[in-house]
């Protein structure tokens, strides 16, 4: 699935190509592919609304409208976003279609059928509000790890709340917005931390290491454009960043910094990638449970 280096280049792509027009009329043939509100006031809605900003917050496309209006868009695992000429024939898998008033049309495409999209309200604080007209849409996901207040400090404090362990907890989005399988066995790795170590155990320079790993690696994606693997794709084409990876899908590959053949673990569903010697998990913490875990890699 895209995580926050790959939505937020989707984001700064399409930005300049569609801040100011508008939105004519939008077709989809899945219904399910809205969200919210229903698919007939989701159409209804839409039409005469210009795009006045694009934007990402945590994996979601924030793409804000004339009256109000904020459409989010969720690509999940193979969806593709297509800028084209309007009357460009398209293939089976585009589910939603906006048709522009300058003659362009923006195309979701999505094999899996698992992207959706949702027309939403922002109120005069600047929230997102969700289909209750009350919530923040996006009151349940963590802090964005690239703003300027997230600081170590910031990141210690919401740390030291935790006591799961480290990758599974990198992957909630309540703790931090944004990072998925990739990235987190990618910050784990630079901050010499194993994926199975409990984050209470963590000492202040491990703490510190984590905080500049997960900032540093998501940053140098978002410069490379994301990692195309698998479905990924943004509107100038595939990312770079997956020939940068030091960890995810490197299963018997050396380790760049040792040398050692990379692991790989199935952790809560999602495989999981690291270095058994540069990534030492502390001997108190290998209890028969883990240490079967990590004989099945």
């Amino acid at each position: 699935m895209p995580e926050l280096p790959e939505v937020e280049t989707i984001a700064r792509e399409l930005r300049p190509l569609v801040v100011g027009a508008l939105i004519r009329e939008v077709w989809f043939d899945w219904p399910r592919v809205v969200k919210h509100p229903t698919p007939d006031r989701f159409s209804e809605e839409l039409r005469g609304r210009e795009i006045l900003d694009v934007a990402r917050r945590a994996k979601w496309l924030v793409i804000t409208l004339s009256g109000d209006g904020v459409l989010a868009l969720q690509v999940k695992m193979t969806g593709q976003l297509h800028l084209v000429p309007a009357g460009t024939e398209h293939d089976r898998h585009v589910h939603l279609r906006f048709e522009l008033a300058d003659g362009r049309w923006l195309l979701l495409r999505d094999v899996r059928k698992f992207a959706r999209a949702g027309l939403y309200r922002r109120d005069e604080a600047g929230r997102v509000l969700g289909a209750d007209e009350v919530a923040d849409l996006f009151a349940e996901h963590g802090p964005e790890p690239l703003d300027d207040d997230f600081t170590l400090r910031a990141f210690r404090r919401i740390l030291r709340r935790r006591k799961g362990r480290l990758k599974p907890l990198l992957l909630d989005q309540s703790f931090v917005a944004g990072i998925g399988n990739i990235y987190a066995d990618e910050a784990l790795w630079r901050a010499r931390l194993h994926p199975l170590r409990a984050a209470a155990s963590l000492h202040p320079d491990d703490e510190r290491r984590l905080y500049q790993a997960v900032r540093a690696v998501l940053t140098e994606a978002i410069e490379r454009r994301g990692s195309s693997i698998d479905d990924y794709i943004s509107l100038e084409g595939e990312g770079g960043m997956q020939h940068y990876l030091n960890a995810y899908g490197r299963t018997g590959k050396p380790c760049p910094r040792c040398g050692r053949p990379t692991r790989r673990i199935v952790l809560g569903a999602r495989g999981t990638h690291f270095c058994s010697w540069c990534q030492r998990l502390p001997a108190a913490q290998r209890t028969p449970q883990v240490q079967r875990l990590l004989a099945s890699a």
